[in-house]
């Protein structure tokens, strides 16, 4: 788990800042160092451009700052109206030659030793690691509060759009690499669906054929199952050849049992057996190849999903399993275990389409929208407090819980992609110390021409990081909570 999030948050941060340090370079601001997770103290690794020559050092102390206290011509240290200490910057002419601190134009490159995080430090900006206090000087041209406020706005946004691309390319390679393939609903249409019992309270029947979600025609059977993303959605049935419509609440997902995440399902076939697993109840109770389920304990079981659904009803007990098998109705007790499955192999009738890679871009892309659009929904019912704080934030460790105790890189590069966006759409959130603060900023100074004062940021920029850090203490103490749960 540690692993696969460390990781994770590593490639996500990286790119994050990456998209801020690429277009800080494009408008020609320096960035004075770019680090993967933080380094209070010292540093494991840094690195840095010099006169052409890259130079190298390892588990070292921080360089010192870059700025000494201002003094008057009798070396009286200055203040400013608010008791701060005035400060300027250190000539570079001071600076030994071995002082990285003379080379400001080279971005220091470096991994810290806490292994959460990371930063890129523009310079001339006011950000958690700089006050206004040290930025009295005039702007200079290499500064990023000297750039015109489209190129500022560009810059804050770069982190965000970086994660956006990541996650949707993530979700192509996945589609592509790992899913492979997809069920056509026009297939899954000539048998219709197998309702659950959940289903059953909003509507749907057995046998219906789900035409289109929202007045989207479906062409993946999928993409009209999954009830997190589809509640509050209207969805097309058409039964008896006639089409009507299925409104699902805002709350339909909550209406679901334990570890489902659909209404119904394309089992509506007949269960012919294809294999047998070695050493299985199917085995043991004598099922053999293109066997035809269709009785459990006489109840009649026409399809798969009414074979699983009555299973479910006699675990840990003996059934009597009919099958018809070469014309002739056979019995056939066996002896279910703590799971209400049979151990065989079914002759599945639907052949998956495969995904080019032209489906795969258009299929990622649409599903990582889609799943975008999922997490922003329920941000929005956690501020309406329709959804509990306690049980949708997670914290490092409800993350690394997620990701698994085993590693399996089709999940990992699935949860790696989502939290990418999840990340994108947090960090765009109008709270100050976040992108979006920044943002809704610089967008007020293109509206109204005013430009906030540097003090006015650094107040703004103290007050949302006290609200970052209580919203990190909930959420790791929240995670703690659940373990003890």
């Amino acid at each position: 788990m540690a692993a696969q999030l460390i990781l994770g948050l590593s490639i996500l941060v990286f790119i994050h800042e990456l998209g801020h340090f690429l277009f800080a370079r494009m408008f020609k601001t320096r960035v004075e160092q770019f680090y993967l997770f933080f380094n209070p103290k010292f540093s494991l690794f840094r690195a840095k451009k010099i006169n052409g020559s890259w130079k190298f050092r390892f588990f070292s102390k921080n360089v010192p700052a870059k700025f000494r206290k201002k003094t008057d011509a009798n070396g009286n240290e200055l203040k400013d109206e608010k008791g701060h200490d005035l400060l300027e910057p250190i000539p570079v002419e001071e600076f030994d030659d071995n002082d990285w601190r003379k080379y400001p134009a080279s971005t220091e490159w470096g991994i810290g030793w806490l292994p959460f995080g990371g930063y890129c430090n523009i310079s001339g900006m006011i950000d958690e690691n700089k006050r206004a206090y040290q930025l009295s000087s005039e702007p200079q041209s290499w500064e990023l509060r000297s750039k015109p406020a489209w190129q500022r706005l560009l810059v804050m946004l770069g982190g965000v759009m970086m994660n956006l691309v990541l996650g949707c390319a993530l979700f192509v390679f996945f589609t592509y690499h790992y899913v492979g393939g997809y069920i056509a609903n026009e297939d899954v249409a000539k048998d219709g669906i197998y309702v659950y019992d959940s289903g059953k309270k909003f509507g749907f029947e057995t046998g219906d054929k789900i035409v289109a979600v929202n007045g989207k025609k479906i062409v993946r059977f999928n993409d009209s199952r999954n009830i997190n993303a589809l509640s509050g959605s209207k969805i097309t049935v058409e039964r008896n050849g006639e089409q009507f419509d299925i409104e699902l609440p805002d709350t339909a997902y909550k209406m679901l049992p334990l570890y489902s995440d659909s209404l119904f399902s394309k089992n509506n076939f007949p269960v012919i057996v294809d294999s047998v697993e070695p050493n299985s109840i199917a085995e043991r109770g004598g099922l053999i190849k293109n066997d035809h389920i269709i009785s459990i304990n006489d109840i009649t079981t026409n399809s798969l999903g009414a074979m699983q659904s009555e299973l479910k009803n006699h675990i840990g007990k003996e059934v009597i399993v009919g099958v018809i098998r070469h014309q002739d109705t056979v019995l056939l007790p066996m002896q279910l275990d703590s799971l209400p499955i049979l151990g065989f192999i079914y002759k599945n009738p639907y052949v998956p389409v495969h995904y080019t890679l032209g489906k795969s871009f258009k299929y990622g892309i649409s599903d990582a929208i889609d799943m975008l659009n999922v997490n922003i929904k329920g941000f929005g019912k956690l501020i309406k407090g329709q959804e509990k704080a306690s049980e949708s934030l997670q914290g490092p460790i409800g993350i690394a819980s997620i990701y698994g105790g085993v590693w399996v890189w089709s999940h990992f590069w699935f949860i790696t992609a989502l939290l990418s966006l999840i990340l994108a759409f947090m960090n765009i959130l109008p709270i100050p110390a976040l992108d979006g603060g920044h943002v809704v900023f610089i967008l007020f100074e293109m509206v109204t021409g005013r430009k906030p004062s540097d003090r006015f940021f650094e107040h703004i920029q103290t007050v949302g990081l006290f609200i970052l850090i209580a919203l990190m203490l909930f959420a790791v103490g929240n995670d703690i909570l659940k373990l003890f749960k």
